[in-house]
């Protein structure tokens, strides 16, 4: 049996430059969290794919790597996937696009396929625009449609505090979002270039350039939002962010105590939240 981890991530940064007709062109600073799917791969003679969650076994982005794997390199294996959801789904932690890419990753080794990363790539681009970030994994520049994947030196060390507000899930979220776009939410590439260069020269996060394109559309697409993101500033958070499209918000701190302080004072409230720390490459 082969068993993988698929860590969530984290949008440190995230603008959309344009739109070039019908996707738009992002520039975003990604970084992979320990926060991690478990999926286990045995050889069988077809695909099966098990999941606990119901709602989560119909058109799965598993099932989907899978296919695309065996119909580009017409291989005639199977494999028996179990995937153990821990990321929560539908909240902006790109959960199902690390499931995709950890199926590509392991299927590879274990079909002996021995395929490139650049071409492991090039078909995850084709099942998600997440799906390319996590086959690098760590911190990465992403850029185009998302299939632009540059690796960056690993943050400095930081801990994550997330918390997922209990709203009802959104069917085709991410896609609403952007259709929910102006034109004067696209901005130049500012934020990215001025993080990229505080990063490159080994610094702390600064909080200074975190940007969230989807947070001007976020607060009214998710009625009760704002109320989760007051109850984190109440708790102690020196920051609020959007993971992603949302819901799910973050803050972050260099020193572990402080985040373990706020995170136990939520979990206090009864609410769902997660302590996480960098994904290594």
């Amino acid at each position: 049996m082969l068993t993988v981890y698929a860590p969530a991530k984290i949008n440190l940064v995230l603008e959309v430059l344009g739109k070039d007709n019908d996707y738009h062109r992002i520039s975003s600073i990604v970084q992979s969290i320990d926060l991690c799917d478990v999926l286990n791969f045995q050889l069988d003679e077809e695909v099966c794919f098990e999941c606990e969650e119901p709602s989560l076994k119909r058109d799965n982005l598993v099932t989907q790597a899978a296919a695309l794997l065996k119909e580009s390199t017409k291989c005639s294996l199977g494999a028996r996937i179990e995937l153990r959801k821990h990321i929560p789904w539908g909240v902006g932690l790109g959960g199902g696009s690390s499931d995709a890419a950890a199926t590509l990753l392991a299927l590879n080794e274990l079909w002996g396929l021995g395929l490139p990363l650049s071409e492991l790539v090039r078909l995850a681009s084709k099942l998600g625009s997440d799906v390319p970030f996590f086959i690098h994994k760590g911190m990465a520049l992403v850029e185009g449609k998302g299939e632009k994947v540059t690796p960056l030196p690993s943050l400095p060390a930081t801990c994550f505090v997330l918390l997922v507000p209990p709203l009802p899930k959104i069917s085709d979220k991410t896609k609403q979002m952007y259709n929910n776009l102006r034109v004067a939410d696209f901005t130049g590439g500012q934020f990215v270039q001025a993080a990229l260069s505080s990063l490159r020269r080994g610094e702390a996060l600064d909080r200074s350039f975190m940007f969230n394109v989807f947070e001007r559309i976020a607060f009214d697409f998710f009625p009760g939002l704002d109320k989760y993101r007051k109850t984190l500033e109440e708790a102690g958070a020196p920051g609020v962010y959007l993971a992603g499209s949302g819901p799910c918000l973050f803050t972050f701190f260099s020193g572990q105590d402080e985040a373990g302080e706020l995170f136990s004072r939520l979990k206090k409230q009864g609410l769902e939240c997660y302590l996480a720390f960098c994904f290594p490459r």
